[in-house]
């Protein structure tokens, strides 16, 4: 995981944004400006908010995923990456049906931020716990974030041929001729 950039108070403000779009989404209407909510709320997004970053909202019902969107790269701010992706879980994964109003109640959501990826020799270089992957062979490619494998229980071969599986590869294809990415996520 990452050391922190964001403070408390944005921390706060993404939760509320995120909550915000996954209510609006399953409503069938538009989420909420971010830019207008900080400014309802008093908030003037600092660089944190502002800087392009990854991100991830992840949807969870009783521990088990429910929706899970994100972008890896930082291609656009923050806060809007945030307010995309959680209506993009709520109502586009297309693993699960759209969230529905009765059951956001129920839900729990969790937001990773994260780092620029950097690209590493091997995977000899990935710490499990602390970095999300990017493996990418054949033209294909597969994301885990940092919380998977430990949340999983796997160490680092059992992540990467799950990782390799997801990408529509065999489980073993991670060993020769992939490359790997890294990143670090603030996950709240």
């Amino acid at each position: 995981m990452a050391e922190s950039t964001l403070t408390a108070e944005e921390r706060e403000f993404l939760r509320d944004l995120a909550w915000l779009g996954v209510e609006a989404a399953a409503a069938g209407k538009p989420g909420p400006d971010p830019r207008l909510l900080a400014t309802e709320r008093g908030l003037e997004p600092g660089p944190s908010l502002k800087q392009d970053r990854g991100a991830f909202v992840t949807l969870t019902a009783a521990g088990n995923l429910r929706g899970c969107i994100g972008t890896i790269e930082g291609i656009q701010p923050l806060m809007d990456a945030v307010a995309e992706n959680a209506a993009a879980a709520t109502v586009r994964d297309p693993r699960f049906a759209p969230v529905t109003p009765r059951e956001v109640p129920s839900l729990e959501l969790e937001i990773s931020a994260l780092s620029p990826l950097r690209m590493v020799p091997g995977p000899e270089d990935i710490i499990i716990g602390q970095h999300g992957i990017l493996l990418e062979k054949a033209g294909r490619r597969a994301v885990f974030l940092p919380q998977v494998a430990p949340e999983q229980g796997w160490n680092l071969e059992t992540t990467l041929g799950h990782l390799a599986l997801k990408a529509g590869l065999p489980p073993h294809a991670w060993q020769d001729g992939a490359r790997f990415r890294v990143f670090t996520a603030e996950v709240f």
